[in-house]
C-alpha cells in the first residue's frame, strides 16, 4: 500500500515544477541467523519516502524570477515550515507583498544571511552564480544594485532524505555544504522527473508483486495446518 501511494504521488506530480519522483525501497528478507525469513516489522516513513535524484527537463520560461538549478547534486536552500534550512529544485520564485522570496509552494529562499527579502524595484535579475540585482523603484535603469545571493548547496557524499513536504532534508539533522561553484540557469524551469510510463509499469509490477507474497503466505500457513493436522492424528 505504500509503495502504491508513492507511486500515485508521482504521478499526481508529473507536472509539477522541480519535482523528485518518490521511490520505494523495502527490506523484504532477514538473513540473521544464517537462514532467510520474511520480515514483519513494517517500513519506516524514510524507508518508503525517498527521492529519485536524476535531473529533470529544462524549459526556457523567459520569466526574470524562474531559475532552473545546474546539476544533479545542486539545491537550492529554503526555510522549511518547521523552520528548518531544507533543499529543493523547485524554482518559480515569487514575491510576496512584503518583499520576501519564495518557491511556487510558498517556501522563503534562503540567502547568505536567512531568507531573503526584497526592497520594492523595478527589476529583478538572477544571475548565473545566485546573486539578485535589483533595479530600484522610480531609479534609473543604470542604477543597479546587488542585494543578495541564492544559497545554493551540494548534496553530494551527504545522507539526504526526502520527506512528506517534497522537501530534501538530511537525515538525522543538520545542513548542507554551501556549493560556490554551483549555477543556476535563469528564465527557465525544471521539470517533474515522474517517467509516467515507468510509473505505469511500476504500479503493475508492484500489485503482481504483492499478489505473489500474499500466496506465499497462504501457502504456508496451509502447509503449517496440515502438519499440525498430522501431529494430531491418534497413535
Amino acid at each position: 500500500m505504500s509503495a502504491q501511494a508513492a507511486i500515485a504521488n508521482n504521478m499526481a506530480n508529473s507536472s509539477t515544477t522541480g519535482f523528485r519522483a518518490d521511490r520505494v525501497a523495502f527490506d523484504r528478507i532477514d538473513m540473521k541467523g544464517g537462514g532467510a525469513a520474511l520480515m514483519t516489522r513494517a517500513p519506516t516513513t524514510e524507508e518508503v519516502r525517498d527521492a529519485d535524484r536524476t535531473q529533470g527537463a529544462v524549459q526556457s520560461t523567459g520569466r526574470s524570477l524562474d531559475v532552473a538549478v545546474q546539476g544533479a547534486d545542486a539545491w537550492l536552500a529554503v526555510q522549511a515550515t518547521d523552520g528548518e534550512e531544507a533543499y529543493t529544485r523547485r524554482g518559480d520564485l515569487t514575491l510576496t507583498e512584503s518583499g520576501v522570496l519564495q518557491t511556487g509552494d510558498g517556501h522563503p529562499v534562503m540567502g547568505q544571511g536567512g531568507p531573503i527579502t526584497l526592497p520594492p524595484a523595478d527589476k529583478v535579475s538572477i544571475a548565473a552564480d545566485g546573486t539578485i540585482s535589483i533595479v530600484p523603484q522610480g531609479a534609473d535603469a543604470s542604477q543597479v544594485q546587488q542585494i543578495d545571493r541564492l544559497k545554493l548547496v551540494s548534496a553530494k557524499g551527504s545522507n539526504t532524505v526526502k520527506g512528506l513536504d517534497n522537501l530534501i532534508r538530511v537525515r538525522g539533522g543538520g545542513a548542507l555544504p554551501e556549493d560556490l561553484d554551483a549555477k543556476v540557469q535563469g528564465g527557465a524551469l525544471e521539470g517533474s522527473n515522474v517517467n509516467m510510463t515507468q510509473a505505469l509499469v511500476d504500479m503493475i509490477e508492484n500489485q503482481r508483486s504483492y499478489e505473489v507474497q500474499a500466496n506465499l503466505l497462504k501457502e504456508a500457513r496451509t502447509m503449517d495446518e496440515s502438519s499440525a493436522s498430522l501431529m494430531r492424528l491418534p497413535t
